[in-house]
């Protein structure tokens, strides 16, 4: 159906709502009442008479509501949903009063109606009721997609998420898992000792991640603010106080930087810290979450994305980056001394290599190009390098790596967790160098962040601290193929656009 004649439709279709509406104010009045109870919901009308046989009615009279998704024989029979689930209405002149069945002419596929009637089962086993009550509750102004094939434009399924789950029931499904699985990561990490707590999303000073901020002003207090690209620094500081050895946060971040399938501008994590533990402890905790996660889910640890049968059983394999990317290119690292050996070889394999990049930045350069798009099955890649991983305690022994880890699944990466850096001196250092380093590529609002330096100066324990990506781990858990489908309401163009 080309654009014109879906208009056209359209146009008609809203002015017959349209001129019903008037009439039914003149009918009956208020039609968008403010006042209606039901007894049940369809779901608990399903459960409470699922034993009862077909071809039986019974004495039971409930009142149900929900919006008409279906009208055959001029609205004799009809399907109304609520959020549980679907029920038949039945109107009949043996059962239905004249003043009830005067009504269905006017109801549209879209309209919410109220019901009151007797519950029975059809010869066929469909869950009945007689209607003996009919109450328009709200009347619908304009149509809905057609109903088998729902709304094909992707686009349009994001910019009217409403009638995207009003007529796909995957989509409807993977909300609800949605809410099921934040739900899950919370009761995990209560049931785990950890503390809940909320930290400010406007900062004067951004920090705690590399990312390009979203900038506001605050016009009382006449203060640019940021909104947060993490909590992180708020929550070690929470640490330091005392108040709880075990703290964490499901929280919204924001990063004005490019939308894919995988990234959003705004975005949920969960990040945590754990005195007394350190990267392994958060490793353990990541495979008993998402363990625990997929059997909320499917009933089972091993499930379907896409074409891959993936499991979240632990414990997951464990791999240094160094030796990943010897595997993979057959450089070994861990014997290169110096920036400039680690250029060379990197060009000699093949690699575009910056003239100014370090030891590092060339290491993790070739394991993004080379290792992650083979990170398939759930994996932890270790010992990161210090270069890039500025809140990280060092690897005994080898002090160009950190105890770092991320989680990758389906090649991407799900988590990333350290042992937290704790000496302030050292970290003071280290912020030091990631400002010079920001101001050089034009990040001339980047700041350091005093009142974290001065809280680490009071003495933060040692602790293991993690970040998962909250949105990408429901796209694998429900199949999704992209994170607009598991963002209710995601960023988009403007129509005009």
């Amino acid at each position: 159906m080309n654009d014109k004649t879906e208009n056209t439709l359209s146009s008609d279709a809203t002015e017959v709502r349209a001129q019903k509406l008037k009439l039914l104010r003149e009918q009956i009045g208020d039609v968008y009442p403010a006042h209606f109870h039901r007894t049940l919901t369809n779901a608990e009308l399903g459960a409470k008479y699922e034993s009862l046989e077909p071809d039986v009615e019974t004495q039971d009279v409930v009142t149900v509501a929900g919006r008409v998704y279906s009208s055959r024989n001029s609205g004799m029979f009809m399907d109304i949903h609520d959020a549980s689930g679907k029920i038949q209405i039945f109107s009949h002149k043996d059962t239905t009063p004249e003043e009830a069945r005067a009504l269905l002419p006017m109801i549209d596929i879209g309209d919410i109606i109220g019901v009151t009637g007797i519950v029975r089962r059809t010869k066929r086993g469909e869950l009945t009721i007689n209607a003996q009550k009919i109450e328009m509750l709200t009347k619908s102004l304009l149509p809905m997609p057609e109903k088998w094939h729902g709304l094909s434009d992707i686009e349009l399924r994001y910019r009217k998420r409403h009638l995207d789950i009003m007529t796909n029931e995957d989509s409807k499904l993977r909300f609800q898992q949605r809410s099921k699985i934040v739900s899950g990561i919370r009761r995990f990490m209560e049931n785990d000792g950890f503390m809940e707590v909320e930290t400010p999303m406007l900062q004067s000073i951004y920090g705690g991640a590399t990312a390009e901020p979203f900038k506001t002003h605050h016009n009382t207090l006449k203060l640019d603010m940021y909104l947060r690209i993490a909590p992180e620094l708020f929550l070690k500081r929470t640490l330091v106080s005392g108040l709880t050895d075990k703290v964490f946060e499901i929280n919204r971040n924001f990063r004005n930087e490019g939308v894919s399938t995988r990234h959003n501008p705004e975005f949920t994590m969960m990040e945590c810290y754990w005195a007394y533990a350190d990267y392994e402890d958060m490793m353990d905790l990541v495979e008993r979450l998402f363990e625990g996660l997929a059997l909320s889910i499917h009933g089972t640890t091993e499930f379907d994305f896409g074409d891959k049968r993936l499991s979240f059983k632990g414990p997951f394999k464990r791999v240094p980056m160094p030796d990943a990317v010897k595997e993979a290119t057959g450089i070994d690292f861990l014997a290169i001394k110096t920036d400039e050996e680690a250029r060379t070889a990197a060009k000699a394999a093949g690699f575009a290599v910056e003239k100014d990049w370090t030891w590092g930045e060339c290491l993790a350069f070739i394991f993004e190009e080379k290792v992650e798009s083979t990170l398939i099955h759930p994996s932890h890649v270790t010992h990161f390098p210090k270069d890039i991983s500025p809140f990280a305690k060092e690897v005994p022994g080898e002090p160009r790596l950190v105890e770092r880890f991320e989680t990758y699944c389906n090649a991407w990466e799900l988590g990333n967790a350290f042992s937290e850096l704790n000496d302030p001196e050292e970290q003071r250092r280290r912020m030091v160098e990631q400002l010079e380093q920001a101001h050089a590529r034009g990040e001339k609002e980047k700041q350091l962040d005093e009142e974290f330096l001065d809280a680490i100066d009071q003495g933060m324990p040692p602790a293991g601290g993690l970040g998962i990506g909250v949105d990408r781990l429901i796209m694998l858990l429900t199949n999704a193929p992209s994170i607009r489908d598991v963002i209710l309401f995601p960023a988009r163009r403007n129509k005009a656009d």
